[in-house]
């Protein structure tokens, strides 16, 4: 699989039923648990303040990843997604322990 990195902004729409947003940030919770245990979520972070979220993603390819990876996520239809592959580095020291 390849690696993309993807910075999504969630943007509620105004008006939407709190206890919708409470379902739906739920079943995203659920959802994020099921693709890092399928190896398409490796790792996600949230900078400090912000309500966006940063993570490596892994897929087929871009369309694979908008399809079948973003497109699972039960808040999809409220993001926007900013997506860069990715390539391995020369110099890149590999996980650290």
């Amino acid at each position: 699989m390849n690696e993309f990195l993807v910075e999504l902004t969630t943007a509620i729409p105004e008006g939407t039923d709190p206890a919708e947003v409470d379902r739906r940030r739920a079943a995203e919770a659920v959802r994020a648990r099921e693709l890092a245990g399928q190896g398409r979520l490796f790792r996600l972070w949230r900078p400090v303040g912000e309500r966006r979220s940063v993570g490596v993603w892994r897929a087929d390819d871009e369309s694979d990843l908008r399809s079948n990876v973003l497109g699972s996520l039960p808040l999809w239809p409220w993001m926007t997604a900013v997506v860069t592959p990715l390539q391995p580095h020369p110099n890149d020291p590999g996980p650290t322990g």
